[in-house]
């Protein structure tokens, strides 16, 4: 598999987390310490048992980011800059927590004392620093902010999803795990410990950063039409915007992967903490400017369209080392395995059921899904799992199991209202918005072509014994987020020219299918 197309650059600090965590390296990627091993011991061990199973298997913070709706645009680079500090403080902590499995076991204190507490009191200073840079900039800080500092640990027995309010996709619909057959997100479906069947030393190279059994469900066993795919096709009803663009930007055939994120931390080297598939812009830095993408090469047919696409990728924890198999973003933050391209990357934008549709402004970013959704809730989750042949069954909190000769499917329907005047917010969020169930966009904001992505794959299909799952898949994620499926995430950024742009409005208000 090729490599990053630049050459990474090391800070000393980003060094020192490198070396801390390839201590715990093993088999070429972060052995995340299986703490769940002793569940399964001789009844002489029970005393064992039971501290291993009230420990805590991962870290919930209130995600500051997303409570940030009014930065200055002086202060954004600054800001920007320290939310990505809160998220490293987070990887590091995840990091200590799970490399210290045995000390916790002796001392119940252990995880506040020397993991919460110094993450708490960094993340009292970074917050402070962010009120610096508001307030520098004649902007207001929300003195509310002070009160997520403090993060909590999660319990290994009940690990379960945050129940953040459930997310309104636009249509009238729920995601996050709420309409699919009654099957509730497993980090601890029912009070389960997450990793009560994983033990016997399996850990698929990253130990108890998952998924699990629990995450997984046989295709079969989903009922058909429990989530309402129809969130963004049913813009081509037989009303409103009718037509539709589809623009073919390849699979990753450069093998253009990096563990940035333009959009969340730009300037900010490894400010995703997982690695991404890009097509399109061939630029995907997060030291590139908005003049860097529109100057830059595309893998689209039409090199009118240098937007970017990008995603997690997707891997089988099957042992094989890969490029970033000892790198931060790969093996080093528990992201292991083979790397899957997608056999197909559909990439369609189709209109708006209410009426028609207006140009998007040039480097318009969007974000739909939220890579920290286990810990922060289901408010901007928004995923679909399925299998070719059975895409009348959507899953959102689940990985599917597929029959013989049936491909796993990732679908992705993007936000479709625009505020009319900015590129991106503060939280990248509130500029644009879902449509509502009538299709018709909220107050002040104006329907734009909706960007659907259909991601198929090859995966062998996992198998599942004793309760333990063998060479499962998974999407690449914050270590913190366990590698769940409600976590899966795609991003946006339009870099099509003017005229494309209005040849695609065009095409979907006239009814046409275009390509």
């Amino acid at each position: 598999m090729g490599r990053n197309t630049r050459k990474r650059r090391m800070p000393l600090a980003t060094k020192a987390v490198a070396a801390s965590a390839a201590l715990a390296l093993g088999g070429g990627g972060l052995i995340w310490a299986n703490f769940y091993a002793s569940a399964h011991e001789s009844s002489s061990d029970q005393n064992r048992t039971k501290a291993t199973a009230n420990q805590i298997a991962t870290i919930q913070c209130p995600d500051v980011g997303q409570q940030l709706t009014d930065v200055p645009d002086g202060a954004r680079s600054g800001v920007d800059r320290e939310l990505a500090n809160l998220d490293k403080q987070i990887t590091e902590a995840y990091a200590r927590l799970a490399s210290t499995r045995q000390a916790q076991s002796g001392d119940a204190g252990f995880v506040q004392n020397a993991i919460l507490g110094p993450l708490k009191d960094k993340r009292v200073a970074t917050i402070d620093r962010i009120r610096i840079n508001i307030q520098r900039s004649g902007g207001t800080f929300a003195e509310s902010l002070k009160q997520s500092a403090p993060c909590a640990g999660v319990p290994a027995e009940q690990p379960q999803i945050n129940d953040g309010e459930a997310d309104q996709n636009g249509d009238g619909q729920q995601d996050g795990g709420q309409q699919d057959g009654g099957q509730q997100d497993n980090g601890g479906e029912q009070g389960q410990d997450p990793g009560q069947d994983q033990g016997q030393g399996q850990d698929n190279g990253n130990g108890a950063a998952g998924p699990f059994a629990d995450d997984f469900v046989n295709i079969n066993d989903v009922q058909p039409n429990s989530r309402d795919l129809q969130n963004g096709l049913a813009a081509n009803g037989n009303s409103g915007s009718r037509g539709s663009f589809v623009t073919k930007c390849g699979v990753n055939e450069n093998n253009l992967f990096n563990s940035d994120n333009i959009i969340v931390a730009p300037g900010v080297d490894n400010g995703a903490h997982h690695t991404h598939d890009y097509v399109g812009n061939q630029n995907n830095t997060a030291f590139a400017s908005d003049q860097d993408l529109a100057n830059a090469a595309t893998t689209c047919r039409n090199q009118a369209d240098k937007s970017t696409y990008y995603w997690p990728v997707l891997r089988l924890q099957d042992g094989t080392q890969e490029f970033d198999a000892n790198e931060l973003g790969g093996g080093a933050e528990g992201n292991v395995g083979k790397i899957l391209k997608a056999r197909q990357a559909e990439i369609k934008f189709v209109g708006n059921k209410a009426g028609p549709v207006v140009a998007m402004p040039k480097f318009l970013r969007i974000i739909t899904g939220d890579a920290k959704a286990f810990t922060n809730g289901l408010k901007n989750a928004n995923t679909s799992f399925s299998c070719t042949g059975f895409e009348d069954r959507q899953v959102t909190d689940k990985y599917v199991i597929c029959p013989e000769g049936s491909s796993v499917v990732r679908t992705s329907n993007f936000q479709s209202c625009w505020d009319g005047q900015n590129i991106d917010s503060a939280n990248h969020r509130d500029h644009v918005a879902y449509v509502q169930a009538d299709g018709s966009c909220p107050n002040g904001f104006k329907a734009i072509p909706q960007l659907q992505v259909r991601l198929v794959y090859d995966v062998p299909a996992p198998t599942i014994e004793n309760g333990q799952v063998r060479n499962p898949y998974a999407v690449d994620g914050f270590p913190e987020q366990l590698h769940k499926p409600i976590t899966d995430h795609n991003d946006f950024i339009n870099v099509m020219s003017n005229r494309l742009m209005n040849k695609v409005v065009f095409c979907i208000n006239s009814g046409r299918n275009c390509r």
